[in-house]
């Protein structure tokens, strides 16, 4: 049994989903609480409209298959990401942590009867047919995605790497439905990208928490510290259209760069849903600056370790509102072959803030615009120095503006076209300036 509060190995291997498992009560356990009555009431009209199917409806249905999908929707009417799992739903939900799964590439939640996309995946067939965060899908194929639950929408959208499909989605502040085609293809997620900005600062690219995370994490810390120009003097952390993933590379991520303190808990009615997530000692950047990148895509894991580091302030957080799934979901073993997925909790940061439907609110708050270049003046603008007579600074030393030099093409960043990140960048170095002059002070 996990225990109340918990002391995570400094970025250990052991996995802890996001999902626990629960055992089945047993039949002769008798619970804590009084029993409830039972409602008879409705009851009776669930037997009675189960013998009119039985006996009415225009073909013979199976009373498995009845039981079964009143399973389902009773939990599914409970929230989004509640549900009923067969065998195969099981067996499925299980794939993503691994990094490696067949799809489009994109991370789902049901509203108002539609398909809506959290978020697209990093190199998937979905990202590069132009999918986004917020669309909502309307119809996959020529099927209506209105009526469907979410497993059987998901299952729509699987099929053979190779074959394709339409899906036609609804644009927060578009007008017409689009409709995009998207071929299927293995997804192979890279849970970490990295590079240097400036020679002097990381970028950290996280696109959905795995088990091997945090390790993938330290790894390009470590080639980053060889490749730059003296020690690294702060981080960028982009968790934009980051969906979550493994809590327990959530709570390692962040315990990264925290030396002490809560990371994240969680509470529901259970004893077993309450936990307490503490950090270890050392900070692997020793207290550099670090900016962390979020927006409406940003959800679950990616909230906690932005939740844990704007609490501790440890970093500045930037861009915009996170999606705010901040529920545990467990899972409840039925029978041999079929589950429940249930929520059983909230998560909390450590101040004590619910993510659930709030999210996490940026420090600094960017809206996500396309930058384009403007072509500087051939004519040099005229400075004191240029003018005639103008008194000289004391020092001798004249600068006429000679040496300054409009970059070619050639040396454009490759940030020039992220406004976010060229926004963190420039706080990033206001930071480590700041912190230089006052260690040096």
């Amino acid at each position: 049994m996990i225990q109340a509060v918990m002391r995570i190995p400094r970025y250990g291997l052991g996995l802890i989903l996001v999902i626990g498992v629960l055992s089945p009560l047993p039949v002769d356990a008798q619970p804590q609480q009084e029993t409830e009555t039972l409602p008879l009431q409705q009851l009776r009209a669930f037997a009675d409209i189960f013998g009119r199917i039985k006996a009415n409806y225009v073909e013979p249905v199976e009373d498995t298959v009845l039981l079964e999908n009143a399973i389902r929707g009773m939990v599914s009417g409970l929230d989004p990401h509640s549900n009923y799992l067969d065998s195969k739903d099981y067996k499925d939900l299980q794939v993503g942590t691994k990094g490696e799964f067949g799809g489009l590439g994109i991370e789902v939640g049901m509203e108002d009867g539609f398909v809506k996309v959290i978020s697209p995946i990093d190199d998937t067939p979905a990202q590069r047919a132009g999918v986004q965060s917020g669309d909502l899908i309307v119809r996959l194929d020529d099927t209506p995605v209105k009526g469907l639950s979410l497993n059987e929408a998901v299952a729509l959208m699987r099929g053979k790497p190779g074959t394709s499909i339409d899906i036609t989605i609804i644009r927060k502040g578009g007008g017409k439905p689009i409709k995009l085609t998207v071929t299927r293809d293995i997804i192979r997620v890279a849970s970490v990208k990295s590079r240097l900005l400036d020679q002097r600062f990381a970028y950290l690219r996280i696109s959905q928490f795995q088990a091997n995370t945090t390790n993938d994490m330290l790894k390009s810390l470590k080639r980053l510290q060889g490749e730059a120009d003296g020690e690294i003097q702060g981080m960028v952390l982009d968790l934009r259209n980051n969906p979550g993933g493994v809590l327990n590379a959530a709570v390692s991520v962040s315990d990264a760069f925290l030396e002490s303190g809560l990371i994240v808990y969680t509470e529901g009615r259970e004893h077993d849903s309450q936990l307490r997530f503490e950090a270890a000692p050392d900070d692997v950047l020793d207290g550099a600056p670090i900016v962390v990148l979020v927006n409406e895509g940003s959800a679950s894991a990616s909230e906690i370790v932005a939740g844990a580091l704007q609490d501790h302030n440890r970093a500045v957080i930037m861009g915009s509102r996170t999606f705010g799934k901040g529920s545990v979901q467990t899972i409840i073993p039925i029978t041999n072959t079929a589950a429940v997925k249930l929520t059983t909790a909230r998560y909390y940061t450590p101040s004590g803030h619910s993510i659930q439907a709030e999210g996490i609110k940026p420090d600094i708050e960017l809206e996500d615009v396309t930058l384009s270049k403007v072509e500087k003046s051939k004519v040099k603008p005229i400075k004191e120095s240029n003018l005639s007579g103008h008194l000289p600074n004391g020092h001798g030393i004249v600068d006429d503006g000679s040496a300054d030099k409009t970059p070619d093409k050639a040396s454009e960043s490759p940030n020039d076209k992220d406004y976010q990140l060229g926004e963190a960048l420039n706080l990033l170095k206001g930071l480590a300036i700041l912190r230089d002059n006052k260690a040096a002070g």
